[in-house]
């Protein structure tokens, strides 16, 4: 596989609170600026936020956009819980384990940016279920899927 970086634009409404959540509260650090974006790093990946004209509206649910971190170790995981509640971000949803005692067994928490753009992170007990365990039919919540 090739060495690449994953690139992600989102829209936002304030650059100084969108600076505040990626940088201060998760930890990015700042790229280039223009009076229409910022580059943000987040572990190694490229985030592009764009002022959008209008606050981004408010998604009902988690689905069916967000984006996040699927970290490779639990500690790593645990850390990014502690510096968000640590530094007061919006928790969308709780840390909590989802398809307990499962191949798919993994431990997540969603955060709400000042732009209402929600980010996941994540851990995976068996690192198999990445991209693996076929066998298993369930992605995501059901019940959070809106209608």
């Amino acid at each position: 596989m090739s060495k690449s970086l994953f690139h992600l634009a989102f829209p936002i409404h304030d650059f100084e609170a969108t600076l505040r959540f990626y940088v201060e509260g998760l930890g990015c650090v700042v790229g280039r600026r223009s009076k229409h974006a910022i580059t943000l790093g987040m572990a190694g990946h490229q985030l592009v936020a764009h002022l959008a004209a209008e606050q981004p509206s408010k998604q009902r649910g988690i689905y069916p956009r967000h984006f996040g971190l699927t970290f490779l170790s639990q500690e790593d995981w645990q850390a990014m819980a502690d510096r968000a509640k640590a530094n007061g971000l919006s928790f969308y949803q709780q840390p909590r384990v989802r398809f307990p005692g499962t191949r798919i067994e993994h431990r997540t928490f969603f955060l709400e940016d000042p732009s209402h753009n929600l980010l996941e992170f994540k851990h995976y007990t068996y690192e198999s279920a990445i991209f693996g365990e076929q066998d298993f039919t369930d992605v995501g919540d059901a019940s959070e899927y809106s209608e």
